[in-house]
């Protein structure tokens, strides 16, 4: 006669419970809230003003003085736009800002890095303390030296030419520029330049071969930086720039006022426009190497 086992009751494993995991989110989703909202209120701020801007350059004169501030324009019309390259002679301060910019950032960097490469990685009595002086000078306000520059470039006879923008370009963001560099030279091992040196490189042989190309993308955020601090400038074109002729994107943006202070709105939007997005172009189109260059300074090695 056969009998039955009894059956034996297995131990019953816990299924993970979905009530849990959707309270450790929503948690995780509530504590992440702030630092989303904060993001999104800055993207807003960033963005907002540049719609409206854009927006704002296809309206006319009239939807300006009698419509709403908010209002989308009533047709998408590039009047503005003609009228502001050509009428307001945009082309010209575009070509003016070109000639000032291109040659005072190349002169820049190349002193900039020259003197940052000497001052970290040649080993000479005072370096220190010429450092320190060109540290000293970014503490010192530009708007001091224009009226003594205004008076030296009117001696020299340069008041009706465009250098005195791009001499008073260089030497503004000349201490800047060098102290960065410095920092730069400063992450490279020295390991680096003595091998060079065993190998027979020379200082100079070194600068161009080694230095330079291992601080590219330093190089490349410095004169990005400094481009768009020469290309938005009013203060020192608006004092030194005599010549209507010579006047650059931001001085020729007061063409655009007319008699008794009358603004034009339409085209000056439109100006503003291209100013802006072209250089925001620029910006974004070279956004990695920037990133690469702001983080080759930060460690050391």
């Amino acid at each position: 006669m056969t009998t039955l086992a009894p059956a034996r009751h297995l131990p019953q494993t816990s299924a993970p419970a979905p009530q849990r995991r959707r309270t450790g989110g929503a948690r995780r989703f509530l504590a992440r809230l702030p630092i989303r909202l904060l993001v999104v209120a800055i993207v807003a701020i960033e963005v907002l003003p540049m719609i409206w801007m854009l927006l704002s350059s296809f309206k006319t004169q009239n939807e300006f003085v009698t419509g709403s501030v908010w209002a989308l324009p009533s047709s998408w019309d590039f009047g503005n736009y003609i009228e502001a390259w050509v009428t307001g002679d945009f082309a010209s301060n575009v070509r003016n800002s070109i000639i000032a910019t291109v040659p005072a950032l190349f002169f820049l960097l190349l002193f900039g890095v020259a003197a940052g490469f000497a001052l970290e990685v040649m080993v000479w009595k005072g370096r220190s303390t010429i450092l320190l002086m060109f540290v000293a000078g970014i503490m010192i306000p530009g708007q001091m030296l224009l009226v003594p520059l205004f008076i030296t470039y009117f001696n020299l006879g340069l008041t009706q030419t465009i250098w005195p923008l791009i001499l008073t370009y260089i030497a503004m963001g000349l201490p800047l520029t060098v102290f960065m560099m410095a920092a730069y030279f400063r992450a490279i091992p020295r390991e680096v330049f003595e091998a060079a040196t065993i190998d027979g490189a020379g200082m100079i042989r070194s600068f161009w071969l080694i230095g330079l190309p291992m601080i590219s993308n330093a190089i490349l955020t410095i004169g990005l930086v400094q481009f768009f601090s020469i290309w938005n400038d009013l203060l020192v074109a608006l004092t030194f720039v005599t010549n209507r002729d010579l006047a650059t994107i931001q001085v020729g943006l007061l063409n655009f006022s007319g008699e008794y202070g009358a603004m034009q709105y339409g085209p000056l939007f439109a100006a503003i426009c291209l100013n802006v997005f072209g250089t925001l172009a620029v910006f974004l189109f070279l956004s990695k190497k920037i990133m690469a260059g702001m983080a080759s300074g930060a460690l050391k090695g």
